[in-house]
């Protein structure tokens, strides 16, 4: 199903479009007749520079991607994208800065004209101003479990991570168990109040908080009794294991179902 998914996702035009500039200085460089036209006066290979700044885009990549927690083709290519841009944009330029500025102007346009796909499934996700307003909120209904995610906008692994936030919402979410969000690039006292980090390398991006009775109970990423942080993969099954979310929806559930009987038998 997820790889249904993502072949359906790739069909999309932003797609097609990133994978194209992310491989067009190669393409024109490999293929005869491009290269007759563009480079007249080299050979149809890449020289030693342009093979170095390729195979180091490779290691960006694959390092980037992986601090991200990329785990479907579809976020793996959003994440890398970034960077083989900017590889061929370097490329471009070195070659030629008549061939550089055109293709930087289209990276330009590309970005106005066509952002990347954002999720648009369903999802009960409660977007808190800060963190006194959610402070306020635990204080006002404390027999609410919640899961809060700490993330910021621009960040790539906020990014990959929005869509599996929003179904697990959408799934799990009851009258005692929700789910919140806060910007922590729009509200930076709510990274301060929760110790999580929110320049543009922090590895604590996104934060998941579990908060039970008023009190935060369990976070991932988490510190070890060291203070290292531990690395956490963002997958739906990752995280529904590490908050024993199904026990939690249980649990949350029969207490609504004992309220629910309860207000039944006072009437």
């Amino acid at each position: 199903m997820a790889f249904k998914s993502d072949l359906k996702q790739l069909l999309k035009p932003y797609y097609w479009l990133n994978i194209m500039l992310s491989l067009s200085y190669v393409i024109a460089k490999r293929t005869y007749l491009t290269c007759e036209f563009l480079f007249p006066n080299a050979d149809c290979e890449l020289d030693s520079r342009e093979t170095e700044i390729l195979f180091f885009l490779i290691i960006v990549v694959m390092l980037r991607t992986r601090k991200a927690g990329s785990v479907t083709m579809v976020n793996y290519l959003s994440s890398s994208f970034v960077y083989t841009k900017i590889a061929n944009l370097i490329l471009w330029f070195y070659a030629d800065v008549r061939y550089g500025i055109p293709y930087g102007a289209i990276l330009i346009l590309s970005a106005l004209l066509l952002p990347e796909p954002t999720y648009s499934g369903p999802e009960l996700v409660t977007y808190f101003r800060g963190a006194q307003v959610f402070e306020d909120e635990l204080k006002h209904h404390k027999n609410t479990t919640w899961i809060v995610c700490l993330y910021a906008a621009w960040h790539p692994a906020c990014v990959n991570f929005a869509p599996v936030f929003s179904e697990l919402s959408a799934s799990y979410s009851l009258e005692n168990f929700k789910f919140g969000k806060i910007d922590v690039g729009r509200y930076p006292e709510a990274a301060t109040k929760y110790r999580v980090q929110d320049g543009p390398t922090s590895r604590q991006l996104p934060t998941l908080l579990l908060f039970s009775e008023g009190q935060e109970k369990a976070r991932k990423p988490h510190a070890d009794h060291t203070g290292k942080l531990q690395k956490f993969l963002f997958s739906k099954d990752n995280i529904k294991a590490a908050f024993n979310i199904d026990g939690i929806y249980e649990e949350c559930k029969s207490k609504l179902a004992a309220k629910s009987k309860k207000t039944e038998k006072v009437e």
